[in-house]
């Protein structure tokens, strides 16, 4: 695969959030920004410069702001931090805004940075870390056999959304959509009401397509 074909990573936790949002961010190109997400860019700010040194790992090294890809699921993305243990193991460590998430969203896209590095080191990577703004610790995430399932299934279908250009409709859902910085564009309550009244037009239409 071309490197120029390839995915932006962060989109499998937009689309493991909401396929509609992922579309709308990485195929139409609309962005906007709230205060979550203006908290998320300050922290990643403060990692997002790329280095590469020992940082006490008694013998290991720290990179960070590293470029990461792989061909086979067709991703590419930079990873907050990469901690290489003294014998050579990868452990990426992403920085995320808030606190722990009810979904795997964000376990996803640090198992993604992991099959990147598995690819490019050709080492086994079988645990990472997440670091909450809010919480300030990390938390240990376990690159298990059904995560991996679930990291590559959501890569072959947002790789394969995004490439067919397609944006799916909106669909409102009080938890996710009132917190979104695109909820301005995407008005879900709108486009959910007019799919509800072509519904039931198309019903009616069924039913006595004498009335039309």
């Amino acid at each position: 695969m071309d490197e120029a074909d390839l995915i932006a990573l962060s989109a499998l936790q937009h689309y493991r959030f909401c396929p509609r949002q992922c579309a709308l961010i990485h195929i139409e190109q609309a962005w906007a920004e709230n205060r979550l997400t203006a908290q998320g860019r300050v922290l990643h700010e403060k990692t997002d410069k790329p280095s590469d040194h020992s940082a006490g790992l008694a013998g290991g090294r720290v990179a960070r702001a590293m470029p990461l890809r792989c061909l086979r699921l067709g991703l590419y993305g930079v990873a907050d931090t990469v901690e290489f243990r003294p014998d050579g193991t990868p452990f990426p460590v992403e920085y995320k805004r808030g606190k722990p998430k009810p979904d795997t969203r964000d376990a996803v896209q640090l198992c993604a940075q992991a099959l990147c590095l598995e690819e490019m080191t050709g080492r086994a990577v079988p645990a990472g870390a997440l670091f909450y703004g809010e919480t300030r610790h990390r938390l240990a995430v376990d690159f298990t056999q059904s995560l991996r399932a679930e990291t590559e299934a959501l890569a072959r279908e947002t790789v394969a959304m995004i490439r067919a250009g397609l944006t799916p409709p909106a669909v409102y859902d009080t938890a996710k959509c009132d917190a979104c910085s695109l909820l301005a564009l995407c008005r879900p309550k709108l486009a959910s009401r007019a799919a509800r009244f072509e519904a039931e037009w198309l019903r009616r239409l069924h039913d006595d397509p004498a009335e039309n």
